[in-house]
């Protein structure tokens, strides 16, 4: 029985190690810097915190991408909301604007800026 726990116990590892390791995206966050500037720096702005130029005539203001709120998010998150947009909010769906590639370079461009895990 001890083995058996033992076995099922190192499957529930790999498999939730193998889970976490697919929750991170990769992409160029180079060219997601160049995606970011022309697309999402207006609102967001220059330091990704939602005070960009045009945040002041926004009603509901654009989400500080710094923001430990921002950042505990999973990858899989965050493309679904530069995807699909925000319900009730400024930020519109980019589906359709933005290649699947540029939605992970930007992804992984704020990433770079902010990390998860990093404290601001």
């Amino acid at each position: 029985m001890k083995v058996l726990s033992m076995i099922s116990a190192v499957c529930l590892v790999l498999l939730a190690s193998s889970w976490v390791a697919g929750q991170t995206v990769r992409g160029n966050p180079k060219d997601g810097q160049a995606v970011y500037e022309k697309n999402c720096l207006r609102c967001h702005g220059n330091t990704l915190d939602g005070n960009g130029p045009d945040s002041k005539d926004l009603i509901v203001q654009p989400a500080n991408l710094r923001s430990s709120v921002i950042r505990s998010k999973t990858d899989w998150e965050l493309l679904v909301a530069i995807s699909n947009g925000v319900l009730f909010s400024p930020m519109h769906s980019f589906r359709g604007k933005l290649t699947d590639q540029q939605m992970v370079d930007v992804l992984s461009y704020i990433r770079d800026v902010s990390p998860p895990g990093t404290v601001s």
